[in-house]
């Protein structure tokens, strides 16, 4: 049984509330670190107005983007209790064909900000020890904490995961007392609710796109917010943002307050955040303020684990090995994602150095992700409400996200373009891998495995062969019981592979999260086995677990026997053999293809050649599995058609394949 499941917070519990605080709210919690010192950036001259107007766009912003968008709309949109981008995409993949399109490239963008997350954060909590300090090396003492965050991945967080949830509600209610003891000296800032001045500073504004860019940096977080619904329950999430969003804003009000108050002697250096505390208290503030920056990091990281994950399952992504350091499922590593997340991070420390000039790169690619988001949202509601609600919320949200894009477009040569071309190296091999398979899909022909039953029957009795393995596994793409690729039948018959038994086997994705059954079709009873495995999009593929279970449960019916069949080991009941092997296509140089296709060929080998680990994807033991190197071909390159062979093909095909039934896997 998953424990981890969203059905498990389906009833409020205390426990449920501190677990969701803990790892739903890194990256928004995180935010006054570095938002109110940004806006500050933005103006030339500190006065009531435009930090009214800048107050109230955050409040604004926080209002109608994080609050109304994502916790009251977006969140509703769930397959099954998951949510997150891939999973609305599940939903709505039927409507319009460049529905996937869409969604990579916010998948891309949500990835990219994964890099830029931790290393603002961190740096960000670390610039509070310059106030004791200003020769401190904060630089070193970043790349020092991000690569122990990095380095504990392949161990997972389960022992100190708990501690998640008490520290992230430490972190609130310090940013709530914080604002509450400003607003009590100057409760004048308040006014900054009247939506009045977040208006008047639109319009007047001559510096607004930058502005807006580092308004932007306070709902960055809300996309996270909506992937993560699927750990915790919608119940949990609304509930916990009464008190996230209140010490949210009542934080941003208080720094607010602080400024007005000491509006002489502020600079665009000043850091609001750490002037509002008491000097006996700053201490403790910077230590915590560094335990949420490592929370923080750590809900982005495996954030980007997660949506990999659902990439790889949706065929979007090259199979890349996938790790479960405990026996929670969702505590996966997969560690090409995070070594590279690992470098571009600490990249972006050494080049920006400092968090002032980060908060000049956040936010472009997550703008993306927003209007992604957005734009697939408005596919699954368009036929489930009325129709003016829709373009109500087309309208709203266009004038809102496009108002933040353009002004985060202006990040672009200050540093937005690092997240940029990572968000494009995430989107070319997204592209390259869904769109280069279908073209490699053209060379592989699927013929119908019945035809072939007597030379199989002929193999088992020429004695001039010798048995490769009592029973031969193939994995197979093939949606149709009874066909395989024509490279497998080349792996059998022009490298022949005598065996007892021939076993294929076809995994699917399912819409469904955590949909976990088989189907076994006995095509030739004692020689042709074929068993369908359907996956959920959030399941681990462990075939060769599975597969055992399936072999049991036979053996329990009596349709199959684990003892060997060679008479010397049946006479001393050992166990019968097991080998699979995984068919690798390469390309063909014969075949000529147009340029765009070319080079979606050429990259999509790429990937496969440096990405792809298909037998630990698949869960296969390597100790009985063999990747076997074939290119694609055209089906003379197996044998040429008789009359004889059509004769066999019209005989078989009406032969009944017995359906065994679909039996649920239990999880192990």
């Amino acid at each position: 049984m998953d424990t981890n499941s969203a059905s498990n917070f389906d009833k409020l519990k205390i426990s449920g509330l501190i677990i969701t605080i803990g790892i739903v709210y890194g990256d928004l919690g995180t935010s006054p670190l570095y938002t109110i010192q940004a806006i500050m950036t933005a103006t030339n001259k500190i006065d009531e107005m435009f930090v009214l107007g800048a107050l109230s766009c955050v409040f604004w912003t926080i209002m109608l983007e994080s609050t109304l968008k994502y916790v009251f709309i977006t969140l509703k949109a769930s397959n099954k209790g998951e949510r997150g981008i891939f999973s609305l995409f599940t939903m709505v993949r039927n409507k319009v064909k460049w529905a996937f399109l869409v969604a990579i490239i916010g998948a891309c963008a949500l990835l990219a900000d994964g890099v830029i997350t931790p290393a603002i954060t961190v740096t960000s909590s670390m610039e509070g020890l310059q106030i004791f300090d200003a020769s401190l090396p904060v630089v070193g003492l970043v790349i020092i904490i991000l690569t122990g965050i990095f380095l504990i991945q392949p161990f997972g967080t389960k022992k100190i995961g708990s501690l998640f949830g008490p520290v992230m509600l430490i972190w609130f209610l310090m940013l709530l007392i914080l604002g509450l003891i400003q607003l009590i000296k100057y409760p004048e800032v308040l006014k900054a609710v009247n939506p009045y001045y977040a208006i008047h500073t639109i319009i007047h504004n001559p510096d607004i796109l930058k502005l807006l860019g580092a308004v932007f940096l306070c709902t960055t977080g809300a996309e996270a917010l909506y992937s993560d619904l699927g750990h915790v329950g919608i119940k949990n999430i609304r509930m916990t943002w009464i008190l996230v969003s209140t010490s949210l804003i009542t934080n941003y009000f208080g720094q607010g307050a602080w400024i007005l108050s000491q509006k002489e002697t502020v600079t665009a250096a000043t850091n609001p955040f750490f002037s509002i505390m008491p000097g006996w208290f700053l201490i403790f503030g910077v230590i915590i303020a560094t335990l949420a920056a490592i929370i923080a990091s750590q809900a982005l990281i495996s954030g980007s684990y997660t949506i990999i994950s659902e990439a790889i399952s949706l065929n979007f992504f090259p199979k890349l090995q996938i790790n479960y350091p405990t026996n929670l499922k969702r505590q996966m590593y997969i560690p090409k994602v995070n070594w590279l997340l690992y470098f571009c991070a600490l990249f972006v420390v050494v080049y920006f150095r400092n968090s002032t000039s980060m908060e000049s790169a956040y936010g472009l690619s997550i703008s993306f992700a927003m209007i992604c988001t957005s734009i697939l949202l408005v596919l699954y509601i368009w036929d489930k409400i009325p129709r003016w609600a829709s373009i109500g919320y087309i309208i709203l949200y266009g004038i809102i996200e496009l108002g933040f894009l353009t002004a985060n477009m202006t990040k672009f040569f200050t540093g937005g373009w690092v997240t940029i071309l990572l968000s494009v190296l995430y989107i070319s091999i997204m592209y390259s891998w869904a769109n280069g398979g279908k073209i490699a899909q053209k060379f592989i022909l699927f013929r119908d495995i019945r035809r072939y039953i007597p030379v199989l029957k002929g193999m088992q009795s020429d004695e001039t062969l010798p048995i490769y393995s009592s029973n031969l596994v193939y994995i197979t793409d093939s949606t149709e019981p009874v066909k395989i690729e024509n490279t497998i039948l080349y792996s059998i018959l022009r490298k022949p592979k005598k065996s007892n038994i021939y076993w294929f086997i076809h995994t699917t994705t399912a819409n469904d999260p955590h949909t976990l059954t088989y189907q076994i079709f006995e095509i030739e009873p004692g020689l042709i086995y074929r068993i369908n495995m359907n996956f959920g999009f959030k399941e681990v593929r462990k075939v060769n677990l599975y597969f055992n279970e399936i072999l049991m449960d036979m053996i329990k019916e009596n349709k199959f026997s684990n003892i060997s069949p060679h008479p010397s080991l049946k006479a001393n009941k050992i166990l019968t053999d097991l080998s699979f092997i995984v068919i690798d296509n390469i390309q063909n140089k014969d075949y000529s293809f147009s340029m765009k296709e070319q080079l979606l060929m050429n990259y999509y080998f790429i990937c496969k050649k440096y990405l792809v680990k298909e037998i630990s994807y698949l869960g296969l033991d390597q100790t009985i599995t063999q990747t076997e190197k074939i290119p694609l071909m055209s089906a003379t390159d197996i044998s040429i058609t008789t009359e004889n062979e059509k004769n066999v093909l019209a005989t078989n095909t009406n032969l009944d394949i017995n359906i065994s039934g679909t039996e649920k896997i239990e999880r192990v």
